[in-house]
């Protein structure tokens, strides 16, 4: 395979990730509230000169729920069209998928509060 082909392949991937970034963003409220909390949460990791080791918690957990968020866009929209109709086990494996996002949103609310509430009691 040519370079130039190799070249063609790899913007063509990124043109395709680049596409659901977006379908995510102007059509999934929930992914547009979490990259909100992101944002919020990176200008307070800025303001409250949070440590690089605090830094790479956030990271990981805002990548985390933002990944999932976009992987249970995905099975949901599998599901319905591959099950249109009602269907209790196509319910189920949603319910799970939104599950998942569920803990890791809890679980970054909960690094957070490790983080950013001593730092706030420090000011008050």
């Amino acid at each position: 395979m040519s370079l130039e082909l190799k070249d063609k392949k790899r913007t063509i991937g990124f043109s395709y990730a680049w596409n659901g970034i977006k379908h995510v963003i102007r059509t999934e409220r929930n992914f547009r509230f979490h990259l909100m909390a992101a944002i919020l949460v990176i200008i307070a990791g800025i303001v409250f000169h949070i440590s690089h080791v605090e830094w790479s918690l956030v990271m990981i957990v805002i990548g985390l729920v933002l990944i999932l968020e976009m992987i249970n866009t995905a099975i949901e929209k599998l599901i319905d069209y591959l099950k249109p109709e009602i269907n209790p086990a196509a319910k189920i494996i949603k319910d799970i998928s939104a599950a998942a996002v569920l803990i890791s949103a809890i679980t970054a609310a909960a690094i957070g509060l490790i983080i950013f509430i001593p730092k706030i009691i420090i000011i008050l």
